[in-house]
């Protein structure tokens, strides 16, 4: 397979971080889309002046907020555009220590087949509730796929493979538009059998960062959300048993 990786970086409301995020990764030489996820015209105007000040950098842009979801499928269709064949999904925000990305795109280029997903290693700044939170996801996860390779259900710093992720547009699969996306996608690429290569990135919760979660609602939409991978995965579940005998064929 030829190698094509591309940067996928969703925004909304990181106008101010979102050139910092992308300065940190041109010395890769990677194409880098830029998802305007309906931004107000003070981000707008940030986000448009980055994209402007670099050629490796385009844009999707539309007026309202759809959502972290819906913003990776248009970047995915654009990603398509433009014959990639991987997907590094990073968030807006900077949390993430994009030193790792060398080491994860060095492990998605030796098994391209692999979603490549990072696990967070958190400093002091991280709220207790948050890393709870995920150890909730990441129990479910793991239900609905019958599968235990996952480390982490929610990190937003991924690798793609292009080619499952362009099957599930095509059959339009039902995938979490919000908060649930990162969880969503990741059952959806198990149960298609990708197999699942865990890495650690550290992650910082800077004092005046901005957030985008909202605790009631996205933590109800984000169970809901778990309540339908489980019928899913009943529907799914002759398929998943044959998965997990492969793996438990292969590790002995």
């Amino acid at each position: 397979m030829n190698y094509k990786p591309g940067f996928i970086i969703p925004v909304y409301r990181h106008g101010s971080t979102i050139e910092s995020v992308v300065q940190s990764l041109l010395a890769f030489n990677f194409p880098i889309i830029i998802i305007d996820d309906g931004n107000d015209e003070d981000n707008k105007a940030k986000i448009l002046e980055c994209v402007e000040k670099y050629p490796l950098v385009s844009l999707v842009s539309y007026s309202k907020n759809a959502g972290k979801g819906l913003a990776m499928s248009r970047g995915v269709k654009r990603a398509l555009e433009l014959g990639l064949t991987h997907v590094f999904q990073i968030d807006a925000d900077g949390q993430h220590d994009v030193q790792a990305c060398k080491k994860f795109l060095e492990v998605s280029e030796n098994n391209p087949a692999a979603l490549v997903s990072g696990y967070p290693e958190y400093d002091s700044s991280a709220p207790s509730a948050r890393r709870n939170g995920r150890k909730f996801s990441c129990l479910w996860v793991k239900i609905v796929s019958l599968n235990f390779t996952p480390k982490d259900a929610l990190c937003g710093f991924r690798i793609y493979p292009l080619e499952p992720y362009a099957r599930l547009l095509r059959h339009h699969a039902l995938i979490h538009r919000r908060m649930g996306y990162d969880a969503d996608i990741l059952v959806h690429f198990l149960w298609q059998g990708v197999p699942v290569l865990n890495l650690p990135v550290k992650v910082s919760y800077p004092k005046d960062g901005i957030s985008n979660f909202r605790i009631v609602r996205d933590n109800l939409s984000i169970s809901f959300t778990f309540t339908r991978l489980f019928f899913g995965m009943l529907l799914r579940l002759p398929k998943l048993i044959y998965f997990a005998a492969k793996r438990q064929k292969k590790s002995v």
